[in-house]
């Protein structure tokens, strides 16, 4: 995804986050290999028959997302609840830039984990903010900073609308938003068709979760939980 601005207001952004230190503050470590062992510490895999099913396609969505192909997501980058200890509250996010993970916290020491493709460098970031609120099937506007960049994007600008939702929507089917304090910091968490991007860094700053994945975190995240970024 590249709906991330630069400039000025991204580095005075980047300097706040930078008052909150990176994150120690946040206390994360998990209590086992999470790649190899579920809550209870049994070792697990993902057979092809679960696979298929986390990543079926979605036909009743409103723009229909096809399934995931097999072997196209690697399987440690695919959704797993796994053991992890921090001491974070139960629904905050924290996404782990140096594995390409997201885990949404929950109670007993356990997380829901997901792959993600992260910001290539230049773009990335880290700290401490907040998920304001949410949209399924959002319109993408880029910014200001990307246009100068990319003009042939000024036909989504906000004068023009932005771009409408869909499946070659950057936002993908749900979008996240991240604030700090009250201001936008123009981060999201969103949906991608982009499978080969999950485990690497491609974006301009913001993390991408396959649809399916998205949708799945979407359902569990409360609007005003807080997000720490490693």
């Amino acid at each position: 995804m590249n709906n991330i601005q630069s400039g000025q207001p991204r580095r005075a952004f980047l300097r706040t986050l930078g008052s909150f230190g990176l994150l120690t503050a946040a206390g994360c470590t998990t209590a086992s290999d999470p790649n190899t062992r579920d809550p209870s510490g049994t070792k697990q895999g993902i057979s092809p028959r679960s696979s298929r099913a986390l990543y079926r396609a979605l036909p009743n969505e409103k723009f229909p997302i096809p399934a995931v192909k097999p072997g196209q997501l690697p399987q440690k980058y695919q959704r797993r609840r796994v053991s992890y200890r921090t001491s974070e509250k139960p629904g905050t996010v924290i996404v782990d830039t140096g594995n390409f993970y997201l885990y949404h916290v929950e109670p007993g020491g356990s997380a829901m984990r997901y792959g993600v493709g992260l910001g290539r460098a230049g773009f990335a970031w880290s700290g401490r903010a907040r998920i304001a609120w949410k949209r399924k099937w959002p319109t993408w506007t880029p910014p200001g900073d990307m246009i100068r960049r990319e003009p042939q994007l000024s036909k989504w600008s906000a004068q023009n609308g932005g771009m409408p939702p869909g499946l070659n929507n950057p936002l993908g089917s749900r979008a996240l938003y991240i604030f700090q304090g009250k201001r936008d910091t123009l981060y999201r968490l969103h949906g991608t068709p982009q499978v080969a991007s999950i485990g690497r860094a491609v974006s301009s700053g913001c993390v991408r979760l396959v649809n399916q994945d998205v949708i799945d975190l979407y359902d569990r995240v409360q609007s005003g939980s807080a997000i720490v970024v490693i």
